[in-house]
């Protein structure tokens, strides 16, 4: 028999993005969590993420459209251009009426900080969820009425259930799935923030432009109401360090970059300091919950950042896993057996398209040709079509 939902609060292992995001669903359902943080402090690394609509769906489920649309920026068009020629390959009117009223929702780019700090507000601001930071979770007991998540300093911390949100390297999954570390695609990321005012006036566009080049490519938008300028490099790497908080090397970096156009080198060298990434992904599963313990995010689908929609996935997994615990009436298990069932063909589709994307973003020779033609603008294309799959989103 199902225990009450009275138990306890549910845990949720990891106050990031992915685990904010649940505690605040989880609120508005009504079912108190608590969010066990691993770092000294609630904060967020990291540059710019893209928002595609089916984010922004999510964010009004969440009640947070008014929090976002005040510090997000949203562009006129995401444009890919080629990285030694400076050719424009393709363009999306993500800002167009046609594009809004196609999917209802607008496309938006954000700073991670500020993402994270307005999930955090909000999750203050409720009086169902409990913050604590210092508490790594290493592992858990699920006896079948109770959860406990055992923490790194030897303590336990009991709840109704579990929910794993701790990232790409996580310590729940490794009860769950059991598939050992991430997954290196040969793929570094460098990205650095610039005051807006550091950037000349020619390159300010409000825009979404990627220079895609054989084995590297370069993106840069406006951040924060357009008070910063956001620029990520990457390029293939058999370097391997683990972290978000690691100093790039410029040296390699300009290497990388040797003969790419001179925008982009123009816009390279306004960086000194660069922090990088490996990025990771794991193979899709099938299964990421076991009794009363379930995985969200990075924990359960990590993906390359070419469809610009880990933040996104986590996002609607939150949100997808509320419904679930409301309608299950108390049967944790049930409801992530649900939540898991949703979720896993759609973010299984994702993670193998961003590797796609990957493959079509650095492309040379007769592979870059028939991206080029592949992408080509087609009459009728403006509102986008071919992401229907993503960005009409989930109905929860």
């Amino acid at each position: 028999m199902a225990r009450s939902v009275n138990a306890g609060p549910i845990l949720i292992a990891g106050g990031g993005i992915g685990g904010l995001a649940a505690a605040l669903a989880l609120a508005r359902v009504g079912r108190p969590s608590h969010v066990l943080e691993q770092a000294k402090e609630f904060g967020e690394v990291g540059a710019g993420i893209q928002i595609g609509p089916n984010a922004f769906r999510m964010f009004e489920r969440l009640g947070l459209t008014r929090a976002i649309d005040a510090v997000a920026v949203y562009p006129d068009h995401l444009i890919m251009r080629d990285g030694r020629t400076g050719q424009e390959i393709t363009r999306l009117a993500v800002g167009s009426a046609a594009f809004r009223e196609r999917y209802e929702y607008p496309y938006g780019v954000i700073y991670r900080v500020d993402l994270l700090h307005t999930l955090l507000d909000a999750c203050r601001r409720s009086p169902l969820i409990e913050l604590s930071a210092s508490r790594k979770v290493v592992g858990f007991a699920d006896d079948g009425t109770t959860v406990a998540a055992r923490l790194a300093d030897g303590s336990t911390v009991e709840g109704a259930a579990l929910v794993g949100a701790d990232g790409l390297w996580s310590q729940v999954r490794e009860g769950i799935v059991g598939d050992g570390k991430p997954k290196v695609s040969g793929h570094i990321a460098y990205r650095a923030v610039l005051p807006i005012e550091d950037v000349e006036e020619a390159y300010l566009v409000n825009s979404v432009v990627l220079w895609a080049g054989p084995k590297t490519h370069l993106v840069h938008y406006p951040l924060r109401r357009g008070e910063l300028y956001n620029l990520v490099a990457v390029f293939h790497s058999d370097r391997y360090e683990e972290g978000w908080n690691v100093f790039g090397d410029t040296g390699e970096l300009a290497a990388k970059f040797e003969a790419a156009h001179p925008a982009v080198k123009h816009l390279l060298g306004k960086i000194d300091v660069w922090k990088m990434w490996v990025l990771c992904d794991r193979e899709p599963v099938r299964t990421w919950t076991k009794g009363r313990v379930a995985l969200l995010g990075d924990a359960a689908h990590p993906m390359l950042q070419y469809l610009a929609q880990g933040a996104a996935m986590s996002i609607e997994d939150a949100v997808v896993l509320a419904n679930k615990v409301a309608a299950c009436g108390g049967d944790y298990e049930s409801a992530f057996r649900d939540y898991n069932r949703e979720r896993y063909l759609r973010t299984a589709r994702v993670q193998l398209y961003a590797r796609l994307y990957g493959e079509f973003y650095h492309a040379e020779g007769v592979r870059a040709e028939l991206r080029n033609e592949l992408l080509r603008p087609k009459p009728g294309g403006a509102t986008g079509e071919a992401m229907a799959w993503l960005y009409d989103g989930v109905q929860a």
